[in-house]
Parts: structure tokens; C-alpha cells; sequence
């Protein structure tokens, strides 16, 4: 805490030292003036808790200096203590009242007064100190509420201009089918739905990361990886936004191989929301560069663009969560404003750093991710079994009996479109308590059950499934919105074989099912 300022005002020394020893404690800081005008120009350059001033000085008296101090505004509320060396008579303490003071002190000065009524003045004084903080403390809080409250209403508006984007065509792409199913744009439509549904589970699934990280939820699976291939899954999933906004993608790589200790989806996911960025504010025709390199004991990955670039104030503010550059009016490029903190928090988990770099707006950017590098490993070819791994199964043409068990009636029926497309025969279930005994009359190979059902959930049903004989072995997948690693971990407990979060891939279905068929 700041020091409290008394101010001693005497125009003879030997009086301004014998105070100063009187009143000398710690926290405390004794200004001395031997003159009325030495003493307004103190007063005015530091802030005072309690002037001694005496009354007979030479030039200007104390009183004089009193009704001087009451007329500025900043040295008016000094509480003022007159010393003098005669007996004030009523008329002499009423000009000394009139002129501000709160109490007289007579010479010879007994020392425990004194300090009595100075450690009055002292401790108020550093009550004031301490409700100022707290009051400048709940302001800065409010502040920051009120910036809070800002963003979160613009991440809402935002949020709902990225929701109606991928939305809109699929929506339109349903009506123009529903209309004529089997025209020449039948096709292209249904690709483009297909890519609207994955960008929109894209920015679900950068919502609950975000969430997931900022709680602690997230585990890494570390390994020694080369940093090449983060740039190569980096640049698989970018490289159709890129292509489809025209721009010019270089990439350069070392000629040495560079190993780090990272989870390789999780960074490769780092790189690919930064390559999106240089993509989304770029304009069309643009061009990005993407380099590696290896750098005091560091793998450095820089991602750059030529295009709208970062004001300069904002440049240290881009990672905060819900961010966004005023200067990008162009509300079309879209964002949530949560790309950007994923990536910091990813990095940091990483014991990595990340910083962007910009001349200004208009003049492009660069993002640069370090991450520690690790010991080198022998570099061996790639198993056999490991590449087969990596190829699709061949689907079955032997057909499966599948229990569907989902309380929403539309996302179990479109499943079971799905599995009667691969040739599968469905039954479907909307109350987990009915489960069971549908599942004896129907006798089915795979039983797909969702995990959020009402009255009796999904780990409840699943619990009860294994403790019947004839199904204590059957094949039971959990496809669920609960896609958590611990939702994962409280599926397998439950007795769950395979865990599926919604919207459940076609293709991930079939392979699935392709590999229950074939065991």
C-alpha cells in the first residue's frame, strides 16, 4: 500500500525536527515546509492526509495559509491541525475553525497527544486508501464484466450467422430435391449439403473443444511424431477451402526430418485453424505460405497471408476467446471468434507458444507456432499391417439385424434409412425401458443405443443388456451427442463395445458393421 503524507509546516527548523521525531512511524512520510509558500507548493504536488501548521509564521500566517488551502479545490478536504505557542482566545479559535481546522495543539507539545490524534488522521487515511482500491478493483471487475457481456452477445449474434450460413443451402438443397429428386443438379446438390453438414459439425465440435480445454477435459496422446506430418494432415483437411477461394498455397520443408513429443490430430488441427484463417481473410486469389523449420531447439511452424492483416492494437488480443477484429466489417468471412483461443490453448498444452504479426491492416499476417522438439528416432518404414489398417473394409454383403434405440424419432428413422441402404434390416425403439424386450422378440446381431435417453439412459440400458445371457455378448454401439473422453470412458465401463458420436458417418456406419459382419 501506498505511503500515508503528513505535512509539518514551521518556518523554524529546530521546531520541524523535533516533530518529525515525534511523529516518525512506519508507512508514514513527513513533508516539511518553512514557509506558507513552500507549503502550498507541497500540498500541491502530493496528497496530504493531515497538515501541522504553525500560526505565527513570517509573510504568510498559518491561518492565511489555511483559507488559501480551502479556496483550491485539490487541498480543500486536508484536515488541518493548528500549532501555536500561546493560548488561543475564543476569537483567534474561531478564525482557526472558520479557516478549516479541526483541532489546536499547544506548545510545549505533549508527545502522546500528538501522536494520539495523528494516528487518528493516519488510520482514516488508510481506510480511504483501501476503499479506493476496492472501489477502482470493482470497477476494473465491472469493466471487464461489461467487456465480457459485450462479446458474449456479439459471439451470440455471430453464432447465429455461422448456424444460418451452412443451414441456408441445406435447406434450399432440400426443397429443389424435394421437387425433383432426380435433376441433372441432383448430384452437386447433395455434395454441397454434405460439405454445409461438415462445416457446421465443425463449429460444434471447435465449441466443445474450446470448452473441453478451458476445463481441463482434454488429454493429449503424445508421441514422437514428425512435424512434416502435421503438415501434411494440416494441409489434407485446409487445402479444399483454400482451393475453393482460388489462392496460392507454397509450402516449404526442411530437408531434415524434425521429431516433437505432440499429439498429432491435435496439432495438425492447430495448423489447419490457422490455415483457414489465412483463407477466410484473405481475399480471393491470394496467397498463403506454410513453413517449417527448426530453430534453437524449437520446431517453428509459421503460417502467412497477404491478406487483411491485424491492426496493430489488436494484434496481442486475437487469442481471447470470442475475439473479434472490428476492422474485418466483412461479417461474411465469418468466425466465432474461437479458432484463434483453440489454437493458444492447444499450444500451451504442448508447452508451445504462438504469436501473431502484422504491419497492419491490409498488409497480411503471420502466425508462428514453436513447439519443443524432441530427441530424434529411427526412421522406419511404415508395417505392413499398419497400411492395411488404413484401408477401407470391403463391405458385407451379409445383412445384419440392428436394433435402433433413440428417443428422437427422426434421428432414429433416418439410421435406420441408412442401414436399409446398406442392406441391413432395422427395428427401431424410442424408450430405453422398452428396450430389452424389443431386442428378445427382434433377436438382433448389433444394437445401436443412444446414451441421453429420458427415464432410463443409455448406460443403464446397456448395464442391463449384459446382465442378460443373450446378450451379454452382443455387439453394442453408443451413438450419442455425449462425445467427451470421459463420456467415452463411462460408455466402456457401462459395458458399451464402440463409441459413435452424432452426426454418425455413413461411411463410419458401414465400416463398422462391415467388420462386425466379417468377425
Amino acid at each position: 500500500m501506498k505511503p500515508v503524507y503528513f505535512l509539518l509546516v514551521d518556518d523554524l527548523e529546530e521546531n520541524l525536527l523535533s516533530l518529525e521525531a515525534l511523529m516518525r512511524r512506519d508507512g508514514l512520510v513527513l513533508l516539511k515546509a518553512r514557509s506558507g509558500d513552500e507549503a502550498l507548493e507541497l500540498l500541491l504536488q502530493n496528497d496530504v492526509a493531515l497538515a501541522l501548521v504553525d500560526v505565527q509564521m513570517p509573510g504568510l500566517n498559518g491561518f492565511e495559509l489555511a483559507e488559501l488551502m480551502r479556496g483550491n479545490e485539490r487541498t480543500r478536504r486536508v484536515p488541518i491541525i493548528f500549532v501555536t505557542a500561546g493560548n488561543a482566545d475564543s476569537p483567534r479559535r474561531f478564525r482557526g475553525y472558520e479557516a478549516g481546522a479541526v483541532d489546536f495543539i499547544y506548545k510545549p507539545i505533549e508527545a502522546d497527544i500528538l501522536r494520539s490524534k495523528a494516528d487518528v488522521f493516519f488510520e482514516l487515511y488508510r481506510q480511504r486508501q483501501q476503499i479506493a482500491a476496492q472501489r477502482d478493483e470493482l470497477k476494473s471487475r465491472s469493466d471487464e464484466l461489461e467487456e465480457s457481456d459485450r462479446r458474449k452477445d456479439e459471439f451470440l449474434a455471430t453464432l447465429a450467422h455461422e448456424l444460418r450460413n451452412p443451414l441456408a443451402p441445406v435447406r434450399h438443397g432440400l426443397d429443389i430435391l424435394r421437387k425433383n429428386p432426380d435433376g441433372a443438379d441432383a448430384a452437386n446438390i447433395r455434395d454441397m449439403m454434405d460439405r454445409q453438414l461438415a462445416h457446421l459439425v465443425r463449429l460444434i465440435d471447435d465449441l466443445l473443444d474450446v470448452s473441453r480445454v478451458s476445463q481441463g477435459k482434454i488429454e493429449l496422446r503424445k508421441e514422437k511424431i514428425q512435424a512434416a506430418d502435421v503438415i501434411g494432415a494440416a494441409v489434407e483437411t485446409s487445402q479444399p477451402l483454400i482451393d475453393a477461394a482460388r489462392h496460392l498455397l507454397t509450402i516449404d520443408m526442411p530437408p531434415e526430418p524434425i521429431w516433437i513429443d505432440a499429439d498429432l490430430t491435435r496439432l495438425a488441427q492447430v495448423v489447419s485453424n490457422l490455415l483457414n484463417n489465412a483463407t477466410k481473410y484473405t481475399p480471393e486469389g491470394g496467397r498463403i505460405g506454410l513453413s517449417l523449420c527448426a530453430d534453437g531447439g524449437e520446431a517453428v511452424i509459421a503460417v502467412s497471408d497477404n491478406g487483411l492483416g491485424i491492426p496493430r492494437e489488436m494484434q496481442s488480443k486475437v487469442f481471447q476467446l470470442f475475439a473479434q477484429v472490428e476492422h474485418h466489417a466483412d461479417r461474411a468471412r465469418g468466425g466465432l471468434g474461437i479458432g484463434l483461443a483453440l489454437v493458444r490453448q492447444l499450444v500451451a498444452m504442448h508447452d508451445g507458444t504462438v504469436s501473431a504479426e502484422s504491419p497492419g491492416a491490409g498488409k497480411g499476417s503471420v502466425f508462428t507456432v514453436r513447439i519443443p522438439v524432441a530427441d530424434a528416432v529411427a526412421d522406419t518404414a511404415q508395417s505392413q499391417d499398419q497400411a492395411e489398417e488404413k484401408v477401407s473394409m470391403p463391405v458385407s454383403a451379409e445383412p445384419l439385424k440392428v436394433l435402433v434405440v433413440d428417443d428422437t424419432f427422426e434421428v432414429a428413422q433416418m439410421v435406420g434409412w441408412m442401414l436399409e441402404e446398406m442392406g441391413h434390416e432395422f427395428h427401431l425403439v424410442h424408450d430405453g425401458r422398452q428396450a430389452l424386450q424389443a431386442a428378445r422378440e427382434f433377436e438382433p446381431d448389433v444394437i445401436l443405443l443412444d446414451i441421453g435417453l429420458p427415464v432410463m439412459d443409455g448406460y443403464a440400458v446397456c448395464r442391463a443388456f449384459r446382465q442378460d445371457d443373450q446378450f451379454k455378448d452382443s455387439l453394442i454401439i453408443a451413438q450419442t451427442g455425449w462425445g467427451q473422453d470421459r463420456d467415452k470412458t463411462l460408455a466402456g465401463e457401462a459395458g458399451f463395445d464402440h463409441h459413435l458420436v452424432k452426426p454418425v458417418a455413413y461411411d463410419d456406419l458401414e465400416r463398422l458393421l462391415a467388420e462386425t459382419a466379417a468377425s
